[in-house]
């Protein structure tokens, strides 16, 4: 099978993916990088977005325990939250995790303000009350855990996938399981991208690291995908294949791209205008290093899985190849008609 190619310095990156190859033989274990653009105020003032980790052949008997996926379960999105029931990180089902919904059938075409909030807040009265009690006079309550339903409401994702093996699944479950699940959240040095990191790292050791120049050592979303790009190359047998899955048509403000601390600095005239007055050289040396060794371009052109229609992008012969998450959900829901349009 012919690999995708991956190169940065904003030259594009091209990616093959078949919605059918493999509707009718088991899905193989797979691991998929999530990549979630920023939004809202805290995303203009920190435009790193947000990290997640999607598993297919992993699942959860409850949103803080792992156990292997039973036939016809489409996987969880796990990851670390910031003040989310005092727990470290926690798993939802995926379609939940995009859209707020228990079943494709039940996606909204175009969503609201109005309607992300209701769907939201009847999963969390199914599913989330424990961490997410009721406000006051049962109303819904505010704060962080909003992030573990809905996310395709709020944010376009970026999603890269590697192939795993079942020892890979059963390994990275017992030692999660096993260890303490209390949050100590922390923005410079222990957050989302610091989560897949470590769940990446049992996986495929030492595969991602940090960036101790482009992002003065903080760990960035977009760290661990480039991270993972460069470990692909390496390794070609793991099969890397990318995805992107568009944010839900509507009303809700439309989120922006991703961005590395340097390149957010850079970016920004708000950081970079103060910056190049006071400290000139700084901002030179930022520069130049974004621009020979930092720079790196997400994907332009691939595969679009979106709503029920999780698979848009098809090609035959040698190359085609089935993108990690439809997979399992087409075999989960046959009826799959088409409610969501794609991007």
């Amino acid at each position: 099978m012919t690999q995708p190619t991956f190169r940065s310095a904003g030259i594009k990156v091209y990616f093959l993916c078949a919605a059918v190859m493999l509707a009718c033989v088991p899905a193989r274990a797979e691991i998929a990088i999530l990549l979630e653009e920023p939004y809202g105020q805290f995303g203009h003032l920190n435009p790193t977005g947000h990290s997640a980790i999607y598993l297919n052949h992993v699942c959860a008997s409850s949103s803080t325990e792992l156990r292997p996926c039973a036939a016809g379960d489409p996987g969880v999105v796990i990851s670390r939250y910031h003040r989310v029931g005092g727990y470290d990180w926690v798993a939802i089902p995926l379609i939940p995790y995009l859209y707020a919904v228990e079943r494709t059938a039940m996606i909204p075409r175009t969503a609201t303000p109005d309607v992300e909030a209701t769907l939201r807040d009847a999963y969390r009265r199914r599913h989330l009350s424990d961490m997410a009690p009721d406000g006051p006079a049962g109303a819904m309550p505010g704060g962080d855990w909003t992030q573990l339903v809905g996310a395709s409401y709020d944010r376009e994702i970026y999603g890269l996938n590697l192939r795993t093996s079942a020892q890979q699944d059963a390994a990275f479950m017992a030692i999660f399981n096993d260890r303490s699940n209390a949050g100590h959240f922390n923005l410079l040095y222990r957050n989302c991208a610091d989560f897949s990191r470590t769940v990446i790292n049992i996986y495929f050791p030492k595969a991602v690291h940090r960036n101790l120049i482009g992002d003065y050592g903080v760990m960035t979303p977009k760290q661990v995908t480039r991270s993972m790009v460069k470990y692909g190359k390496k390794h070609p047998a793991l099969s890397v294949t990318a995805f992107v899955i568009p944010q839900v048509p509507g009303t809700i403000e439309r989120s922006t791209k991703a961005h590395g601390v340097s390149e957010a600095i850079l970016k920004s005239k708000k950081y970079v205008i103060p910056l190049s007055i006071v400290a000139p050289e700084i901002t030179g040396a930022l520069a130049v290093s974004y621009a020979t060794k930092d720079r790196f371009t997400l994907p332009a052109d691939a595969p679009v899985l979106s709503g029920a229609k999780l698979v848009k992008a098809e090609t035959t012969g040698t190359n085609a190849k089935t993108a990690p998450l439809p997979a399992s959900v087409l075999k989960s829901d046959p009826a799959l008609a088409g409610t969501v349009p794609g991007k």
